[in-house]
């Protein structure tokens, strides 16, 4: 696709239908029994328990960003261990057509799936992921220690968002996430890192090569993407059915997340020029999909990036080679 077509694509369309008032409030019943329960640790719980209504996980949420998330309080991040050894990346290129055809109604085109080809192995030493996306509060610590001058353009007029605490920051540039990993890194005495592509994908699919961290088929009600009808992002972990294989939040949806790579074609693979190349020329991977898009880019195999304007506010998570302390 190119930038002459963008605009007549359902895939830019800045605005998704106005949300439903029951699809983010509890209702009276559901808020006083949170209210009764108001313990931190049983919270968090609720915010991460799939057996309960969403309403209910995003006020257990909503409740934690302001009274502390015990979830987020520790010196570093909680992670989750992801074993290595040999793992197929990216898709056959046979498998294209069918992709975009599942996905034509948001107007995905052939290109954008085209960088996924062609399939190939690669091995993996063990590593571990963060358990969720590094967080409001979290960058708000490294700012205020780093005095670090850039804030994400998802902070109205650059305040911090104290009532989304626990939600995953965005709208900031690759280096502001290679600095904060250096920053954590220096402030634990321990690695930290963002994740390679490679890394991201298998933390995502699995050893079964899930097509959606969750399982094979598209869920709006296992992530947090335009389909889904929230148009803001939510708590970390509160779309327990969505988590990976490994136990990771938040990998299909609610933001996108940059990689430590930049775009390279796959080996034998094909160069895409497309919309992305054609703002930027040399962009950074991100991954996982989001609130303001559709549905087709929490393929665990989907490649993607920063697309310049408001639709793409883009985090990340860490990684780490080294068993955390």
């Amino acid at each position: 696709m190119k930038l002459s077509e963008v605009a007549d694509s359902p895939h830019f369309k800045e605005q998704g239908e106005l949300t439903r008032f029951s699809r983010v409030h509890p209702s009276p019943e559901q808020a006083g029994a949170i209210r009764a329960t108001a313990d931190p640790a049983r919270l968090a719980a609720q915010v991460e328990d799939p057996a309960l209504p969403l309403p209910l996980r995003l006020a257990a949420g909503a409740i934690l960003a302001v009274t502390g998330d015990p979830r987020l309080s520790g010196s570093a991040p909680a992670t989750c261990f992801v074993t290595g050894g040999e793992t197929e990346m990216g898709l056959a290129p046979g498998d294209v057509a069918s992709v975009v055809d599942q996905w034509k109604h948001v107007g995905v085109v052939s290109s954008w799936i085209e960088k996924e080809t062609p399939q190939h192995t690669v091995f993996l030493r063990d590593f571990w992921m963060a358990t969720y996306p590094v967080t409001n509060g979290e960058y708000r610590e490294f700012l205020a220690d780093t005095a670090h001058a850039a804030r994400p353009t998802t902070w109205y007029l650059g305040a911090y968002p104290w009532e989304r605490s626990n939600h995953p920051v965005a709208g900031i540039q690759p280096e502001d996430a290679d600095l904060y990993a250096q920053w954590l890194s220096g402030k634990t005495g321990h690695p930290w890192r963002l994740p390679t592509e490679a890394e991201w994908e298998r933390a995502a699919k699995g050893e079964d090569g899930r097509e959606f961290p969750w399982g094979k088929l598209f869920d709006s009600e296992a992530c947090n993407t335009r389909e889904t009808g929230l148009h803001t992002t939510s708590p970390v972990g509160a779309f327990p059915a969505g988590a990976s294989p490994y136990g990771v939040h938040d990998m299909g949806g609610n933001v996108e997340e940059f990689v430590a790579d930049n775009y390279v074609p796959y080996p034998s693979g094909s160069f895409v020029e497309d919309h992305l190349v054609e703002s930027m020329g040399r962009y950074r991977i991100a991954r996982g999909g989001s609130f303001s898009r559709f549905g087709d880019l929490t393929r665990t195999r989907r490649r993607h990036g920063a697309f310049p304007g408001p639709l793409y506010p883009v985090g990340f998570r860490l990684a780490t080679s080294e068993r955390p302390s």
